[in-house]
């Protein structure tokens, strides 16, 4: 029997699996968002940027307040696509940035990253908006900027929630080991979907794996592969840099606006913890232990937690997430 058939169907069976393997650009063009897009431009450290995001107004009855939702790290504004659904059903205008240097938005050669700048700009946004009071929702790396936002512009925020915020404890002080930006980008640049679906899968999802989860694979793994590739990856060491050098818990008793904690308990995320000694692995990530320490801490805060789900439970469990959003919010 000749291999020639058997040969080629492999050969064909690859070539559609590269060709299956999206790449987008560096501010994720071509990677559909469940919203119109509109882009917010400003000078920055003496360089011109641009935010991508969505304003979504309140689907039907409107009850006059605005959620604005912050991603976190390995996620974009398209991710909160049921978060705006859930929120816009109930009366609220929606607004989703995506925040610079990560997603649809500008990757700067150079930028001095903080927390304090991120947050800044976000307020610049919501100025040119005519926005002055916000429900502010921040997941991962969202919770610590939503944090800092919060601190600095009090008068801004009727209510923060934060969903499995990373930052809930400072890696630095529990002796996770320092990683130079030259390392994480050497990292980063070969991220890839198999990395980044082996690492949500573990580290997010309680090793649950669902297809739904695929298309933010996608969109991470594509942006990264795309011709932004090197650009891509060095903002994200630098972003990386800035969450592990600027932690927000310290902070937590100057917060002054009522404050949700939601928290899926068996989630794992610790930045840098690869690189950690096995004692200090061991203790950092702990969320069934943080979020009931965390919001001790917090003068007007609450907990909600999510027993046996992840990182993500606005993904994980959409309908009983958005119930208990929406009844923390008093709706």
């Amino acid at each position: 029997m000749s291999r020639l058939p058997i040969a080629a169907s492999v050969l064909s069976l690859l070539l559609a699996g590269s060709a299956a393997a999206a790449t987008y650009g560096p501010e994720l063009q071509g990677f559909p968002y469940p919203h119109p897009q509109q882009h917010f431009r400003f000078d920055s450290q003496g360089q011109a940027l641009q935010m991508a995001y969505m304003d979504v107004p309140a689907a039907g009855q409107a009850n006059g307040r605005v959620a604005v939702l912050m991603h976190g790290k390995n996620f974009c504004g398209a991710t909160w696509e049921a978060t705006i659904t859930a929120l816009t059903k109930a009366g609220y205008r929606v607004i989703a940035p995506d925040q610079i240097g990560f997603c649809a938005s500008t990757k700067p050669a150079h930028y001095q990253y903080s927390f304090q700048q991120l947050a800044a700009n976000t307020l610049a946004l919501l100025k040119k908006a005519g926005v002055d009071k916000v429900v502010l929702v921040g997941h991962s790396t969202g919770g610590m900027l939503a944090t800092r936002f919060a601190l600095m512009y009090p008068q801004a925020v009727s209510h923060l929630v934060m969903v499995n915020p990373i930052g809930l404890e400072d890696w630095q002080q529990l002796g996770v080991p320092w990683r130079s930006v030259d390392a994480w980008y050497e990292r980063e640049l070969k991220l890839s979907a198999d990395s980044v679906r082996s690492y949500e899968k573990s580290t997010y999802y309680v090793n649950r794996w669902k297809p739904e989860y695929e298309k933010w694979v996608d969109m991470l793994a594509g942006l990264n592969a795309g011709p932004g590739h090197r650009v891509v990856a060095w903002n994200s060491a630098l972003l990386y840099d800035m969450i592990y050098t600027q932690p927000v818990v310290h902070e937590f008793p100057q917060l002054k606006v009522p404050v949700t904690l939601m928290i899926g308990d068996a989630d794992t995320t610790a930045i840098g913890s690869d690189i950690a000694p096995p004692d200090v692995k061991a203790k950092v990530g702990n969320y069934k232990v943080l979020g009931k320490a965390a919001v001790q801490r917090i003068p007007q805060g609450k907990l909600v937690e999510f027993p046996g789900l992840g990182h993500a439970p606005q993904i994980e469990d959409p309908a009983g997430f958005h119930k208990a959003l929406l009844q923390a919010l008093g709706q």
